[in-house]
């Protein structure tokens, strides 16, 4: 299995489209803890304005990623508009991940230097502005695609800013923590992962902080607790994720938990909750409000 299939198996992609048409004038995003936006700008120009110091002019067909989105807006021309897909992208249950973890804030890519999309955004297109049925859950696997072209694009580009996509870039690397991903609870040793990499133990050590920017016992540290996270929220007894992840105890995984996040395990899963039924209550209104808005501007 190649390195980011089995990435994706652990943390597996969700994307949702939620509008698809021409926008004018202002339409602002709120900051979204949970999920990454997507902007796909086929026809512009656009205007991003609150995802970095400066305002960023799109002027050609851009694709626009945000893993950690703040609040931000897209400005367009009122009199020409802009033609946009606008969707939302979660890895896992949600919130920090390591996909999202080794992006920089802004990912913005045009679609010419994305090779082999043409087919794929032709159909975006398509299904974007068609009444066929099936349409929507056609634009939310299409733009899932999408994003694993994008991925693969940042880590054969070098986009990274460190961690796992960095990691699994460098091919030695790559062979350590691809069995490292799929093994948290074993024993490791800085030894093994370095004979799986093929490189002394020194060497590997020194060339795993410089393309990461973790230490390799960090890193397992790292994905230990993220692997607990989702167990842990999947109903799965503390005991178990704990022996399943490398801990010999509940206790032993609650203090790693405790240095990495900042709280327990249970603390966490009630936060995480309340957040999802927050989101649940908002995704709805936010959604319609967005829409609605955009429809707006395009009536007028």
């Amino acid at each position: 299995m190649d390195t980011l299939t089995t990435l994706l198996t652990h943390f597996s992609l969700h994307a949702g489209v939620f509008y698809t048409g021409n926008i004018c004038g202002i339409h602002d995003f709120d900051e979204d803890a949970m999920r990454g936006h997507i902007h796909l700008i086929n026809h512009g120009p656009v205007q991003v304005i609150g995802v970095q110091k400066e305002v960023i002019n799109i002027t050609e067909p851009t694709l626009l990623f945000l893993p950690r989105p703040g609040t931000h807006r897209l400005l367009a021309d009122d009199r020409n508009g802009a033609e946009v897909i606008c969707g939302t992208v979660q890895f896992g249950g949600g919130g920090r991940n390591p996909i999202t973890d080794s992006l920089p804030s802004v990912v913005l890519v045009a679609l010419a230097a994305l090779p082999g999309v043409d087919a794929l955004l032709g159909l975006m297109f398509d299904e974007a502005f068609s009444e066929n049925c099936g349409r929507q859950a056609a634009l939310n696997r299409l733009c899932e695609v999408l994003m694993i072209r994008l991925l693969r694009h940042c880590i054969h580009q070098g986009l990274t800013q460190g961690g796992t996509l960095a990691g699994l870039a460098d091919s030695r690397l790559a062979k350590a923590l691809i069995i490292i991903h799929d093994d948290p609870a074993r024993d490791w040793k800085l030894t093994d992962m370095a004979a799986l990499a093929g490189m002394s133990r020194a060497r590997f050590a020194v060339r795993f902080r410089e393309v990461t920017g973790e230490t390799p016992a960090d890193y397992l540290a790292s994905w230990r607790v993220m692997t607990a996270q989702r167990l842990i929220k999947q109903g799965l007894q503390l005991k178990h994720v704990a022996s399943d992840v490398g801990y010999g105890s509940a206790s032993a995984l609650t203090r790693a938990f405790v240095r990495k996040l900042g709280c327990s395990p249970s603390e966490w899963l009630n936060e995480q909750q309340e957040i999802r039924l927050s989101r649940k209550s908002e995704t709805s209104g936010y959604q319609n409000e967005t829409h609605g808005s955009l429809l707006r501007a395009h009536a007028n």
